[in-house]
């Protein structure tokens, strides 16, 4: 018989399935897979879970565990030991790079971890108490437009029934 190999693709295609054990390890398109025969016989599977994870925070390092790690890699004399003491830690090695040269550098304030995003602006007292102020006014301003409203609707309700009100009864004082 023709080997594989001799044979073209579409010949190999309809190469003759009582065959199928001189293919050298060919499959037969009705032969189920071994992963599929595998999965069958376990029962249920659980379906993948929907949910997606959380995204993890930034991790943050403060100067003295970067000093303290710093000082446990220079201390380090055999071959493998810094790799054990990254993998413990859970490092990269561009970690001790950096901290090496912000080390050098004498940048103990690099070291501490930069607070990020926006900074916060400071805070004037005299804005504070300026913004409370006007605040006041707004409201005591609307007051008065109300109070005044008021005082002209009763002024016309009193024409139109006829009552005469005094200075006294207005409440002006006068």
């Amino acid at each position: 018989m023709k080997t594989i190999h001799a044979l073209g693709l579409s010949e190999a295609r309809s190469f003759h399935p009582s065959a199928a054990g001189e293919m050298q390890g060919a499959r037969r398109a009705s032969e189920i897979s071994p992963a599929a025969e595998a999965s069958a016989g376990n029962g249920p599977q659980d379906p993948p879970d929907p949910e997606v994870p959380e995204k993890t925070s930034r991790r943050r390092f403060t100067a003295g565990y970067k000093l303290r790690i710093l000082q446990q890699a220079d201390g380090c004399t055999q071959p493998g030991e810094i790799g054990a003491l990254l993998r413990r830690e859970g490092l990269y090695s561009s970690h001790l790079v950096t901290w090496r040269r912000q080390r050098e550098e004498g940048l103990l304030k690099g070291l501490t971890p930069k607070k990020r995003g926006r900074k916060k602006k400071s805070v004037d007292p005299s804005a504070v108490k300026i913004a409370q102020l006007e605040k006041e006014n707004r409201h005591l301003k609307h007051q008065l437009r109300r109070a005044e409203i008021i005082i002209d609707a009763q002024k016309k309700i009193s024409e139109i029934l006829g009552i005469e009100q005094s200075l006294e009864d207005l409440g002006d004082g006068k």
